[in-house]
């Protein structure tokens, strides 16, 4: 496959990705995309017959903790690091609309 990246592949790579590449960067994604290339078609060669399509390399489960009912913190405890409140609220700056 490294013969069919050309100059012209990797331009349109780049207008793709909506860049402007330089003469150089050309160059230098275009040895780079080639390594690349390269390197999957080395992952061909691997025989994978009876390897069964996964999703995840490793067993994936669920690392959340059981929902339990607890009481809150605080109001005080858990406004202390805020940086401006308003009585037991956060208070922020007005990001929607007139910023008045």
């Amino acid at each position: 496959m490294p013969g069919k990246l050309d100059e012209r592949l990797i331009r349109h790579v780049g207008r793709l990705s909506r860049i402007e590449l330089t003469d150089q960067q050309v160059e230098t994604f275009g040895r780079q995309f080639a390594d690349i290339v390269a390197y999957m078609d080395k992952l061909q060669e691997l025989n994978t017959d009876g390897v069964e399509p996964m999703a995840h390399a490793l067993p994936v489960q669920n690392v959340f903790g059981a929902d339990q009912p607890a009481e809150s913190l605080p109001p005080e405890r858990a406004l202390a690091n805020a940086p401006d409140r308003d009585g037991d609220f956060y208070k922020v700056p007005k990001v929607i609309g007139d910023s008045q």
